[in-house]
């Protein structure tokens, strides 16, 4: 139930390691307006809609089904949300959950940390963030990292995130780090739309003083530039608790391009374990013939690229049999907390199956 794609021997380690542990999830929200484009996202029907959809996912993801929630669901052009997904599992292993705000338009209408960060301009401005702001939330980020790693001690930290836009912006940082990423990024939509996220990075990379100059780069300046707020969070995060506890980044693309922030950040003096560090997605992700999420991972060379092997082919739910679509895929860290229900409690597939079935079942009966 989970593959393991590259650094085989490392992945295999990591899994012993936390067989049967119980990990802490901390899930980082934070909003970029490269999400607001048309047709860049397919998190939410409409720009307003997307305006929402950090807040709404992390109210169900820590509130479960509610019948008046404050914020509700976006609603999807097709396909259900993944915080369903990342809800049952929270749900089933009883996961203490830390949702922070990394920098949002609306505060959450949840019990959240808020890190005093801000909203991310479009990529294509190529000032997406001031500076200060992501030394800020890289500070933030390291701060609970230490403090998250003291609640789980000899298990791991799962790290998921929620950002509309964040392919783009991880093609931007990725790209920005010279990091060859064009056309290997994946998308919430079944055809990931490869041009419109080159486009807007390159737009936003032309405008720097640096990107076409032979020159050091500063991490910083790159997500900076191009960037968003939640990248700098989890970078911190996962490097300040990796040196006490294992560290599962949760997510696709948007992670890889966190791990890929992390490896230029521990060349220029950051302190961590990246043995103790991977990266865990949906199958849909690391198997999504519209991007190339294993060519990009073996890109970065020694990161351990999981996925749980879940599959919703034999779903009674419509919303749930358009993600073996294309559709949607990933996000609030799903496939990071589908491997966490099979490392801790050993599930079937039919368990995992159920376990979601039973929750979206609920979801359609208030919706």
């Amino acid at each position: 139930m989970i593959r393991i794609y590259t650094q085989i021997q490392q992945g295999h380690r990591w899994l012993t390691q936390y067989r049967g542990k119980r990990p802490a999830f901390a899930c980082v929200l934070g909003f970029t307006e490269t999400g607001l484009l048309p047709k860049i996202s397919a998190a939410g029907a409409t720009p307003d809609d997307r305006r929402y959809t950090a807040i709404a996912d992390a109210e169900c993801l820590v509130n479960g089904i509610q019948l008046h929630p404050k914020h509700p669901l976006p609603p999807l052009t097709v396909g259900a949300s993944p915080t369903l997904i990342s809800r049952a599992f929270v749900e089933a292993l009883s996961l203490p959950v830390y949702v922070f705000n990394a920098g949002l338009p609306h505060s959450p209408a949840i019990p959240h940390i808020d890190l005093a960060g801000k909203p991310a301009q479009c990529v294509s401005t190529g000032k997406a963030l001031p500076q200060a702001t992501v030394e800020h939330l890289f500070a933030q980020g390291w701060h609970w990292g230490e403090v998250l790693a003291q609640t789980v001690k000899d298990s791991y930290l799962t790290i998921g995130e929620c950002v509309v836009g964040g392919t783009t912006t991880a093609l931007g940082l990725l790209t920005g780090l010279r990091v060859a990423a064009a056309n290997k990024i994946n998308s919430s939509h079944p055809q990931c739309n490869h041009q419109q996220k080159w486009e807007i990075v390159q737009a936003g990379l032309g405008k720097t003083d640096w990107y076409f100059q032979q020159t050091a780069i500063d991490p910083f300046a790159v997500v900076a530039a191009v960037g968003d707020p939640m990248q700098a969070v989890v970078a911190g995060m996962a490097l300040s608790a990796s040196r006490e506890v294992g560290v599962l980044l949760a997510g696709g693309t948007q992670m890889l391009a966190v791990y890929g922030l992390i490896q230029r950040l521990l060349r220029n003096g950051s302190r961590g374990d990246l043995d103790k560090i991977v990266v865990g997605t949906t199958r849909w992700v690391a198997e999504d013939l519209t991007g190339d999420t294993i060519g990009l991972a073996k890109t970065l060379q020694d990161v351990p690229l999981l996925a749980t092997g879940l599959s919703f082919a034999t779903s009674e739910f419509p919303q749930l049999t358009a993600y073996e679509d294309g559709y949607v895929k990933e996000g609030v860290g799903a496939g990071g907390c589908a491997i966490a229900a099979h490392l801790d409690l050993g599930w079937s597939q039919a368990q995992l199956l159920s376990t979601i079935e039973a929750l979206v079942q609920q979801y359609a009966k208030i919706s």
